[in-house]
């Protein structure tokens, strides 16, 4: 068959061939791999990861990242450890490149590997605000139960300009393991780990099982992917959703049958409740009947017809619960958000050479070219959402995560057209490998400087005390426009006390600023906390309890009232970790009742 891909003719899992042979004058085994033809190549691929390496970080100013940037994350880092760091990383990744093909179990350990890649990143606080909402909403399944969060969602639930799937899935891992973080950054790193694995399937039913092994490695050579697997929020799930909506079609479109095409439209309406931007995505459906059909004709015609009968009885019902929600919620995005795509934006070179790694994007434009000489029409499948992006010029890159998994498939494609299977690999694990160490030793240890970490902290620290109630205040932001009140959901994240918010002597309530309405922090303002914060009413003989005071400045005055409220408490402690980055600052004030001398 035309297009046939040299990685089926020299897998990636076949053994390296070692030109040395046991007997006299044989090199010792584990010096031996040292001495191979293929080590010149290796060798030149780790001096281009080195070099890359070190001009972006030269050239660091350049990446325009909202919430990484190089310029932020290594401005005080000391390249000389960092180097260090990346040439051993890049050493080990040689040595294992000549093993793997050793390994049995492969898409198992790409499953493990990401798993404990991702859960490296637990530790991380909550940098991005949006996750106040997905908690607030998941809160109601863990409080209220499933039948209550079906029913009121979008109504007592506020729903803003999210789909149900997400927060209902981290609802149920709350109500199954307990309200903690851990539950629901459990449940992330799971589907994040699924979505390497459901690449590797992509990869393997289009054209072979050493393509989609790399595919599924590629996808851990995006150190911005690493940041939003721990966070509570919606883009790593969906992106897992998706992935497997692309492969139950792929596979309901070659092989037919009942149980593949339910299954195919069961992940298609997943997708379609987890991201309103899954939508789009999902135009590479018909692509996959089209693709499919020219290769094996009028049968892929019929399949393609059930799946479309299979997602219409399912999304039917859908629609008679939420429709009037759902469009409503579409007519606000394309007033709002979509236009608001341009202003918010990141750029290009922020995105594929600072948060990707620069091999994974150089395979990717380059399996352009291989797929055009090879006529093969099964690209245009992992091509067209990162075609659609383009397209619509989509450069905030939180927005193009759903796509990142095509974007290895295509990079692994290209890599394909490498002959030496090591070589392949070595060029595969070395972006991974480089990847980990700008991860971990860069964005890691920035994200922990953020005052994000305050309330992580507070949170962790309230656990620990004997008051079983937390009452919250918080002060108006000096520096942000975000709606200071946000912050009451993320601190409760943290801590398993109960907690009640104080609007009436915090001053939290402030005017929103005239500019929120094109901002993207909009939704701070117009998302109402949850009814359960105000639950406990306020009485003057209540000792039983913590008092925090969330505030953007030291210097920040206490309102009178709060001062009052305060008479018969002292200050125990303060988390006032501060970037100096970000201008929404929390700074935590800890109160508790005086001790009687």
């Amino acid at each position: 068959m035309r297009g046939k891909l040299s990685s089926e003719s020299t897998p990636m899992s076949s053994a390296p061939v070692n030109q040395y042979t046991a007997g006299d004058g044989a090199l010792p085994a584990f010096i031996s791999p040292i001495h191979g033809e293929y080590l010149p190549r290796c060798i030149f691929v780790a001096l281009t990861a080195l070099g890359i390496f070190l001009l972006l970080f030269i050239f660091r100013t350049a990446d325009d990242n909202r919430l990484t940037s190089w310029q932020w994350v290594f401005a005080d880092a000391d390249v000389v450890v960092l180097f260090a760091v990346l040439c051993a990383s890049l050493a080990a990744a040689y040595f294992f490149a000549l093993r793997a093909a050793r390994l049995h179990g492969q898409p198992l350990l790409l499953f493990v590997s990401a798993f404990a890649i991702g859960a490296v990143f637990w530790r991380q606080p909550e940098v991005i605000v949006d996750s106040a909402r997905y908690f607030s909403q998941a809160k109601q399944i863990e409080l209220y139960g499933t039948a209550y969060f079906l029913r009121e969602w979008g109504e007592s639930i506020p729903a803003w300009t999210d789909l149900p799937l997400v927060p209902f899935l981290f609802g149920i891992a709350m109500k199954t393991a307990g309200e903690s973080r851990v539950a629901i950054q459990a449940m992330t790193t799971f589907l994040f780990a699924a979505t390497v694995l459901l690449t590797y399937l992509i990869g393997r039913a289009l054209w072979s099982k050493s393509l989609g092994l790399m595919a599924g490695a590629l996808l851990l050579a995006m150190p911005y992917l690493f940041v939003q697997v721990p966070l509570v929020m919606v883009d790593v799930p969906s992106m897992c959703v998706l992935t497997f909506a692309v492969f139950a079609t792929v596979r309901a479109a070659q092989a037919g049958g009942a149980p593949r095409l339910a299954l195919a439209a069961a992940a298609i309406t997943l997708a379609l409740l987890a991201k309103y931007s899954n939508w789009v995505m999902l135009s590479v459906v018909p692509v996959i009947g089209i693709v499919e059909g020219f290769r094996q004709g009028n049968v892929v015609v019929r399949r393609m017809l059930a799946l479309a009968a299979f997602v219409t009885v399912i999304v039917i019902p859908v629609f008679l619960w939420k429709g009037d929600l759902f469009l409503a919620q579409m007519k606000f995005l394309m007033s709002y958000q979509l236009p608001g795509l341009h202003r918010w934006g990141e750029s290009y070179i922020s995105t594929f050479l600072f948060q990707l790694h620069p091999f994974l994007v150089i395979a990717a434009l380059f399996s352009v070219f291989v797929a055009v000489r090879r006529r093969d029409l099964r690209f245009l499948i992992v091509s067209w959402m990162l075609l659609l992006l383009l397209l619509l010029e989509v450069k905030r890159i939180r927005y193009t995560v759903i796509a990142l998994p095509m974007l290895a498939l295509m990079a692994a494609y290209g890599l394909s057209a490498i002959k030496d299977a090591v070589v392949r690999r070595y060029v595969t694990l070395a972006a991974v490998a480089s990847s980990l160490v700008v991860a971990v030793w860069g964005h890691l240890v920035f994200l922990q400087t953020m005052s994000a970490v305050n309330l992580q902290r507070a949170g962790a620290y309230l656990n620990s005390t004997a008051e079983e109630l937390v009452e919250v205040y918080t002060l108006p932001q000096r520096f942000s426009i975000i709606n200071p009140a946000i912050s009451v959901p993320i601190l409760d994240l943290f801590t398993h006390k109960p907690i009640v918010y104080r609007r009436e002597s915090g001053g939290g309530d402030a005017t929103p600023p005239p500019r929120i309405a094109t901002s993207p922090l909009r939704f701070s303002w117009e998302f109402p906390l949850p009814e359960y914060y105000q639950a406990v009413p306020r009485t003057d003989t209540d000792s039983d309890k913590t008092v925090v005071v969330i505030a953007s400045d030291h210097s920040q005055d206490l309102p009178g009232p709060l001062r009052r409220d305060l008479a018969n408490y002292e200050l125990t402690r303060v988390f006032a970790q501060v970037s100096g980055v970000f201008r929404y600052r929390t700074i935590v004030q800890i109160y508790q009742r005086a001790r009687k001398t």
